[in-house]
């Protein structure tokens, strides 16, 4: 059986250099590779065109360069782009590109699937297949960062974590992702700009307030007592609200960051008078900056709808005279199954 040749992105500066004086080169080599592969975005070893051939070859020998592809791309008449993206091992993820007039923004994945299982999310119903590496995670951005570019005239301005996967389950690498793409040889986007929304994985949140993250945190809550939430998000039978509640709060005090409570509107289930009233209880209780209301996009395994128009301004209303900073969401991209739940790999 053959051993993989080793990732050529997951080797340190030492490693590198140790790697050119074993083959008898300079190790200025290193900054020229580097910069390919973080700040040129080569694909192959063969794009690396300011290095000999010989060199090329001899890199392509000893080294692997997995890059994520592009496989199908749609367009939605709202503007928003969804591309599916295939692995180098054959499995495929889903990122979209959310344009307004002020924010172009990269919503990506960072799982293969998910293990979480929330009812209303159409990646809850697959299989997780595997974390997806910071490199991958990197290319997703790259990717979409070009699409905006050619579609837009306009690079990124902000990224989501909101796609595929929960993030704090893939903890190493959405951090080792993020610092590479805040890096100035790599992408040079401020932390600030980046979001990373979970569904509630309390011990991880408190680890990002230990590890002084520099990026915003967004909750999922989508329902706003135990017993509501338990019946669409499993996760909270371990992680109920008190213990978010109190994990949130580390959080912020640790680092200081902004967070935002996310809300799904369902009909019937949460968007009652006495939910509005629950939610803005907990709001009070965390340090948020802001509560997305969100409506709700239809999945086929899913039983629940999106209130009517009545209901939703009816429940805003009610967080308005609370005094909760709460902003309504309007779904992007639902015609190509790219807004928020939708994405689950379909075929076209």
């Amino acid at each position: 059986m053959n051993t993989p040749l080793p990732n050529i992105r997951h080797l340190g500066v030492p490693a590198l250099e140790e790697y050119f004086e074993s083959i008898g080169d300079k190790k200025f080599r290193v900054k020229q590779v580097h910069e390919w592969l973080w700040q040129k975005h080569a694909h192959s070893f063969d794009d690396m065109t300011n290095l000999s051939k010989d060199l090329r070859a001899k890199l392509a020998g000893s080294f692997s360069l997995p890059a994520l592809k592009t496989d199908t791309t749609q367009f939605s008449d709202d503007g928003t782009v969804k591309s599916r993206f295939k692995t180098f091992d054959g499995h495929f993820i889903e990122g979209v590109l959310i344009p307004t007039d002020e924010r172009k923004t990269a919503c990506v994945s960072s799982q293969i699937g998910c293990s979480l299982s929330c009812k209303f999310c159409a990646t809850g119903y697959m299989d997780r297949k595997r974390n997806l590496t910071y490199d991958e995670i990197y290319d997703q951005v790259v990717l979409i960062n070009q699409q905006s570019e050619k579609t837009y005239d306009r690079k990124l301005t902000n990224i989501v974590f909101m796609g595929m996967g929960e993030p704090l389950m893939n903890y190493n690498n959405v951090l080792k992702a993020i610092e590479r793409i805040s890096a100035e040889d790599g992408l040079f986007m401020s932390p600030k700009r980046i979001t990373v929304s979970t569904a509630g994985v309390a011990k991880q949140i408190k680890m990002l307030g230990d590890d002084k993250v520099r990026f915003k945190l967004a909750l999922s809550l989508h329902a706003a007592n135990d017993a509501k939430r338990d019946t669409i998000m499993p996760i909270n039978e371990h992680n109920n609200i008190k213990v978010l509640i109190e994990a949130l709060n580390y959080f912020y005090k640790q680092t200081g960051n902004e967070i935002t409570l996310e809300y799904i509107l369902f009909k019937n289930l949460n968007d009652s008078e006495k939910d509005a009233e629950e939610l803005t209880r907990i709001y009070r209780q965390v340090p948020a900056d802001l509560v997305n209301i969100i409506e709700y996009n239809p999945i086929d395994a899913f039983r629940f709808a999106k209130p009517d128009e009545d209901a939703i301004q009816n429940f805003m209303g009610i967080l308005e005279a609370n005094k909760v900073n709460a902003r309504l969401r309007r779904s992007r991209g639902k015609d190509i199954d790219a807004a928020c739940g939708q994405l689950a790999n379909k075929n076209k």
